[in-house]
C-alpha cells in the first residue's frame, strides 16, 4: 500500500467522524499519507474516483430505511477499484443496518474492491434528536479506533479478503426491500416526497440549509423553495443555527414518534474481520 483514503457521504457528520477515524488509525500504523474524499457535496459527485492496487479506502455511507440511500447509487457505482483494498462502514441510526453493509460490500465487490473488513456504527438517527443521541460517543469513538487498529494487523499479517458474505456470515440470499413504516393498523406510510418548512419569522437569511444539502434541492435565492428532492438526511434542519427548519408532515412525525418509542435503547455496532 502507498497511501489510504478516506472516502464518504456524510450530511450531518457522524459518519465522517467514523470514516476519519478509522483511516486515520490505519494510517498512522502505516506511516502512510491518508487522502480524503468527501462526496456529500453534488459538485463532489461530478467524477468518478478511481483507484489502484496500492490504495486501501475506507469507505462510509448512513444507512436510510435499512438500505443504502437510493438516489446516491448512479454515483456510487462509478466508483471503481483494480484490486484495492476496502474497508465498508455503515452508521445507522439507532434502529438497524439491516442489508445496508452487505449492499455495499456487494457493490465494491463488482467495481474492482477486495474486502478486508467491514463494520456497522451508530449515529445520531437524521430524523431525531433522541435516537442514538451524541453517537458517536466517547464509548464508541473508542471501539471505532480499536476497529482501525484490528484492521491494521489484520493487513500487516497479509490475511486474504473476503467476500462480504464470508465476513458477515450469512448464506447468499438477495436483498431485503427498505424498510417501510407504518401505522399502527399496519399500513405503510409514504414519505418519499414529504419535505421540511421554513419558519420565515426564525430564518435569519444566511443560506446555510441550501449549502448544507446533499441533493443541492433548496433554492439558495429562496430558502423556502425546495424544488429538488429530499432524502430526509436531517443535514438542513440539525445545521440551521436559527431552528427555521422543520418538519410537519404527520406520516412523518407519527414515524419519528414510533421509533423513539421503540428504539432509545443504546443500539450495538457490529464489527466483522
Amino acid at each position: 500500500m502507498q497511501q489510504i483514503h478516506a472516502v464518504y457521504f456524510s450530511p450531518t457528520g457522524t459518519t465522517r467522524k467514523t470514516c476519519l477515524t478509522v483511516a486515520q488509525t490505519i494510517s498512522e500504523a502505516f506511516y502512510l499519507p491518508l487522502a480524503v474524499e468527501d462526496f456529500t457535496r453534488p459538485q463532489k459527485r461530478v467524477e468518478p474516483l478511481v483507484y489502484g492496487p496500492k490504495d486501501l479506502i475506507v469507505i462510509g455511507l448512513p444507512v436510510y430505511a435499512g438500505r443504502l440511500p437510493n438516489l446516491l447509487l448512479p454515483f456510487l457505482k462509478t466508483i471503481r477499484g483494480e484490486h484495492t483494498k476496502a474497508v465498508p462502514l455503515v452508521l445507522f441510526g439507532n434502529r438497524n443496518y439491516d442489508d445496508a453493509l452487505l449492499e455495499l460490500g456487494l457493490l465494491l465487490e463488482e467495481q474492482g474492491f477486495e474486502l478486508i473488513a467491514a463494520a456497522a456504527f451508530v449515529g445520531e438517527h437524521a430524523f431525531s434528536r433522541e435516537l442514538g443521541a451524541g453517537r458517536p460517543d466517547r464509548r464508541d469513538m473508542k471501539k471505532i479506533r480499536e476497529f482501525g487498529t484490528s484492521v491494521s494487523e489484520k493487513l500487516k499479517e497479509n490475511a486474504s479478503p473476503k467476500r462480504i458474505w464470508e465476513l458477515l456470515g450469512e448464506e447468499e440470499r438477495p436483498l431485503k426491500p427498505y424498510y417501510t413504516p407504518r401505522d399502527r393498523k399496519g399500513n405503510p406510510i409514504n414519505i418519499l416526497k414529504v419535505k421540511p418548512k421554513l419558519d420565515p419569522a426564525k430564518c435569519i437569511g444566511c443560506g446555510r440549509c441550501a449549502s448544507l444539502c446533499p441533493m443541492g434541492s433548496i433554492d439558495p435565492q429562496d430558502v423556502s423553495n425546495i424544488p429538488g428532492k429530499c432524502i430526509k438526511c436531517g443535514a438542513c434542519e440539525k445545521g440551521c443555527p436559527a431552528g427555521a427548519i422543520y418538519f410537519d408532515d404527520p406520516g412523518y412525525l407519527y414515524h419519528r414518534s414510533e421509533l423513539e418509542a421503540q428504539y432509545t435503547r443504546r443500539a450495538r455496532i457490529s464489527v466483522f474481520l
